[in-house]
């Protein structure tokens, strides 16, 4: 069956519907306009808008007396999440369990297991056993959509390995995982999984167990003293746990997505750009968590270099303008003669205005504009981002500068790092971040940096 369309609002209201959807929602209880009935696709839909990453997973939802399994990929928007249901397959009657190796397997993870937990393909929670949440001191509810490293530290083996990590670029099973559990009663666990698999054969995240190794270590005093060579080790390891199997995954994902070996399924091409998507999604976190290992040394110092914020700002508008033209934004920034020198390093000023404009896209409505201006107060160079959003209240102005605050977690963005490394690395070079807003007129924020007198 070809795709079918909804969209459900930011209310969790299925708002529209394709007769074939409308229908599930009828026979779920629900009605048209009404909170979405069908549990697993409601489910999917928020999960979507909470994180604010496109989510393509399998599902079964019940039609009359038979159940139905389906391909949901629901994609967060401003004002809900956009739904596309296909498959739309009978399901057979269940196999006994002995029937299946996954189960078979999963069966011997439980047999030696204190507790279990699911995962989908980027990590995230999406079943966790109650002795789970009790033993982290957190609930169920708040862990669901979580990362896993939410729920556990992860600890590298004496290879310098993440066992976990290399088994997802693999998609194989992994055990032998050395982990620590967050909050509550710490203490070591054992973690093992294997791949789920969905009804189209695709990977689908893992099925996972945790078996207790012992107590947590005592955690090692915090020294002030920096090492040379330490946060490149830190990197290095990075690279080798994270950051190289993630750029496998999205390089891979990106050439399916392109086709080269002839037309594929709509849905097929969807499914890559997602698997795509979710990787540059945990690799900017991986990029966010290097930045703040290195902000936050004490020994930081951003070099002192001769920059034009002007140009910095037409660099940055001209490396956005696709994201900006997919959104349907318009960037009126700095005039061709413009010029603002200013004392700062050119990567780091670079890297604020990018994260300023990449803000000010996400939140400025379809057909709106975001602005872009220099002038000079003073002994400082400014420059100003403004966009048309909803505006930041007078009470959230100081959070969103804190580590991990978004105002809103429920609509899509990022880490909740951005802004915390954009003023640390603004005051790194002596000059500032700020914000002037108010609910539902837009926000502008004002990058400041030494104004360099002309030669």
């Amino acid at each position: 069956m070809s795709v079918v369309r909804g969209r459900v609002d930011s209310e969790g209201r299925l708002v529209e519907a394709e007769p074939r959807l409308l229908a599930l929602q009828q026979n779920a209880g629900g009605e048209p306009g009404g909170p979405f009935a069908v549990p697993q696709i409601a489910a999917l839909a928020r999960l979507a808008r909470r994180l604010g990453i496109t989510i393509s997973r399998a599902a079964v939802a019940a039609d009359g007396e038979s159940d139905i399994d389906l391909w949901v990929r629901a994609v967060p928007l401003q004002d809900g999440v956009d739904l596309a249901l296909s498959g739309w397959s009978e399901r057979p009657p269940r196999a006994p369990a002995s029937s299946s190796e996954a189960e078979r397997q999963a069966d011997f993870l439980r047999a030696a297991a204190d507790w279990m937990w699911e995962t989908d393909v980027a990590l995230r929670l999406t079943a966790v056993s109650p002795p789970a949440a009790a033993a982290s001191g957190q609930s169920p509810a708040d862990l669901l959509g979580q990362p896993l490293t939410r729920l556990f530290r992860l600890e590298e083996d004496t290879g310098g390995e993440l066992p976990l990590l290399a088994a997802l670029a693999e998609q194989r099973r992994f055990e032998g995982q050395i982990a620590q559990l967050r909050g509550g009663k710490e203490g070591r666990y054992r973690l093992a999984g294997v791949p789920l698999i969905d009804g189209a054969g695709r990977f689908a995240g893992f099925r996972g167990s945790a078996t207790s190794v012992g107590e947590a270590a005592a955690p090692e005093p915090l020294s002030t003293e920096f090492h040379p060579g330490e946060s490149g080790a830190f990197s290095e390891r990075l690279d080798k746990a994270l950051r190289t199997p993630l750029a496998h995954i999205i390089r891979n994902a990106e050439a399916i997505g392109a086709q080269p070996e002839g037309p594929l399924r709509t849905d097929y091409a969807g499914y890559a750009e997602d698997i795509a998507a979710a990787g540059r999604h945990l690799l900017a976190l991986v990029d966010d968590l290097v930045d703040l290992q290195a902000i936050e040394r004490a020994d930081f110092a951003p070099e002192q270099e001769e920059i034009d914020l002007a140009d910095v700002a037409r660099r940055a508008a001209g490396l956005l303008s696709v994201r900006a033209a997919e959104r349907r934004v318009r960037i009126d920034g700095p005039a061709a003669t413009d010029v603002l020198p200013a004392t700062g390093e050119f990567k780091r000023a670079l890297q604020i205005v990018m994260n300023l404009l990449t803000n000010a896209i996400r939140y400025t409505p379809e057909g709106g504009s975001v602005w872009v201006r220099t002038d000079r107060e003073g002994d400082l160079a400014v420059l100003v981002v403004a966009d048309q959003g909803k505006g930041i209240a007078a009470e959230d102005q100081a959070r969103v500068f804190e580590k991990f605050e978004r105002v809103d977690p429920s609509e899509p963005g990022g880490t909740g790092l951005g802004l915390y490394i954009a003023r640390r690395l603004a005051r790194a070079m002596t000059g500032d971040l700020g914000v002037e807003s108010a609910a539902g007129q837009g926000a502008r924020f004002t990058f400041m940096l030494p104004f360099r007198a002309g030669e």
